[in-house]
């Protein structure tokens, strides 16, 4: 049997798994990346890069610009409406997500809704200028056997149905929600796995007419005959129905693309509406997390670990920062910076995270279904469900009490703590034994902090002349250590073929203090900042030994 070697086996050209291939070859580590489609989504799935993937994707030298052409324009997406039908009544209205240029104060990217079949072609792109990583289509992960020193896969060429091995030395199950490569390692999964099914209605229609005056990202449609959701993806062209199904009264090919025409045209309010029906696709959503994110020389990232409910868009930027955390690691045990003990951190630091994302998603969905029964959408008298909910929109009281239960939902869009604030409390940090900051609300509230294992507090400096980001300074293969304006003693410690040094002054201009305060360090102080821009280790001031200091710290991150 023909046979292929690569370091790495990415199993799944997702954006986790693209995103990994990326960062490990540009620290020079070559990967094998295999898919079983043809090539990246074609229907729209994802729509939310949240701030912090972008930050990645930025420090990856990603087309920015062209990911921000692909996105709905924020004009479009900067709202969520609740409505009786997409051209009927409005319940309320709230932003969706901070997408203004106040949010510059805190990240280079705010969000974009992007739909992840418009993400996948440009990190495709991207990834094609790395030469040591190769992505090969159509080839289907079948099985594997580990032994001491790598493992052996069976993958299928589907085009030729021929099998042939690849022997890595690591192997990154990305490979979605029902992956193989999870379930051919024993690793189960934790948590609800039936919460709700939809048909998700894929349209192509112009509805701008319809919705010329309150334009937004999301409709949720709250008369009890035609309840669902739309996702408008391009105003102009193409949007997403979910539309609630229950599997055990009809099975899924009940759903016809005459029929679904209908269940669209139905809940838009309007039945001489010219759509064309795309795709339909029948899904469960579920809150779960894998017992564990490693076996042996396995180890999982995006989907494969985790999956949850979609109300808060964590899901893909989860599997984007799981590749970011990992990558790093792995390359440095590939080129013998660090022993194999720094993997045990992966899990150690991304579980957490993605417990935490699981369980907000979870009660996001579950207060969607709260407002769902305020609003009469699970009785099964539909007329008469929809009969009360229009006597509430004829009286001032009705309609008060309706926009308390839209109220209810503001946290679900407005989670700038949860995308930017998670930090990793035990794992490759150096505790200094300080605490946390104090938030009110940790899902939408973001207080940047440079607390060792928080990512590095974003601030704007001017370099070469050019406005950027302290975090677009920052290395991407090793360690960086930024100084304050007094501590030349910390550079002339520094070990340059393991960290990249920062000093304001000579590397970059402060020009209005901004980093200086977000830095939290005093003008003899000094951060050490990870690869995959968190904070390893900090020195509010100047240390008897700084050498000794900066030695410690970098063995302790990499698991000596």
């Amino acid at each position: 049997m023909r046979r292929v070697e690569t370091p790495v086996l990415i199993v799944g050209a997702g954006p986790a798994g693209l995103t990994a291939a990326i960062l490990l070859a540009r620290q020079g580590i070559a990967s094998l990346v295999v898919d079983r489609r043809d090539g990246p989504h074609r229907a729209p799935q994802a729509h939310v890069v949240n701030p912090r993937s972008l930050e990645i994707f930025r420090s990856m030298d990603v087309d920015m610009a062209a990911l921000h052409a692909a996105a709905t324009p924020r004009a479009d997406g900067g709202q969520v409406v609740w409505a009786t039908a997409l051209a009927g009544a409005e319940l309320g209205r709230m932003p969706y997500e901070r997408q203004d240029d106040a949010v510059l104060a805190l990240t280079p990217e705010p969000l974009l809704n992007l739909p992840q079949h418009k993400l996948e072609p440009i990190l495709v792109e991207r990834l094609a200028r790395e030469s040591l990583a190769t992505l090969r289509w159509r080839q289907e992960w079948q099985a594997l056997a580990e032994d001491a020193d790598g493992v052996t896969s069976r993958v299928c060429d589907l085009a030729t149905g021929d099998d042939y091995e690849v022997r890595s030395r690591w192997v990154l199950a990305a490979d979605g929600a029902g992956s193989r490569v999870r379930k051919a390692v024993g690793i189960e999964m934790i948590g609800p796995d039936q919460l709700q099914s939809f048909v998700m209605i894929h349209v192509e229609a112009n509805l701008r007419a319809l919705v010329r005056d309150r334009p937004a990202i999301l409709y949720w449609i709250v008369d009890p005959a035609r309840a669902g959701t739309f996702v408008a993806h391009e105003i102009d062209r193409s949007w997403v129905f979910m539309h609630r199904w229950d599997p055990a009264v009809e099975p899924a090919t009940a759903f016809t693309a005459e029929r679904c025409a209908d269940i669209v045209r139905h809940a838009i309010g309007c039945d001489d509406v010219d759509l064309v029906v795309r795709d339909v696709s029948p899904w469960t959503m579920t809150a779960q997390v894998a017992e564990r994110f490693r076996a042996g020389r396995v180890l999982l990232v995006g989907d494969s670990a985790h999956r949850f409910p979609p109300a808060g868009g964590l899901g893909l930027n989860t599997g984007v920062q799981d590749a970011h955390n990992l990558a790093w690691k792995l390359a440095w045990i590939e080129g013998g910076r660090a022993d194999a003990a720094l993997l045990e951190t992966y899990e150690r630091e991304r579980r957490p995270i993605a417990q935490r994302n699981a369980e907000q998603s979870f009660v996001n969905a579950m207060k969607m279904l709260e407002a769902a029964v305020a609003l009469g959408l699970d009785e099964s008298d539909v007329e008469a469900a929809s009969a009360r909910l229009a006597a509430s929109l004829a009286t001032d009281a009705g309609r008060a009490e309706l926009h308390g239960i839209v109220e209810a939902q503001r946290d679900h869009f407005d989670m700038l703590g949860l995308q930017l604030g998670f930090a990793y409390d035990d794992g490759a940090v150096v505790p200094d034994g300080s605490a946390p900051p104090t938030i009110a609300n940790p899902v939408s509230d973001f207080v940047p902090t440079s607390r060792p294992g928080a990512r590095l507090p974003h601030a704007w400096v001017e370099c070469a002349g050019a406005r950027r980001s302290i975090l677009d300074l920052l290395a991407t293969d090793r360690c960086t250590l930024i100084v304050g304006r007094s501590g030349s003693a910390w550079i002339d410690a520094a070990d340059p073929s393991a960290i990249r040094t920062l000093a304001p002054g000579r590397d970059f201009a402060d020009v209005d203090g901004a980093w200086a305060r977000a830095a939290e360090i005093g003008p003899d102080g000094a951060l050490l900042v990870r690869p995959d821009q968190h904070v390893a280790w900090r020195a509010v001031r100047a240390v008897a030994d700084p050498a000794g200091a900066l030695d410690a710290a970098l063995r302790r991150v990499s698991g000596r």
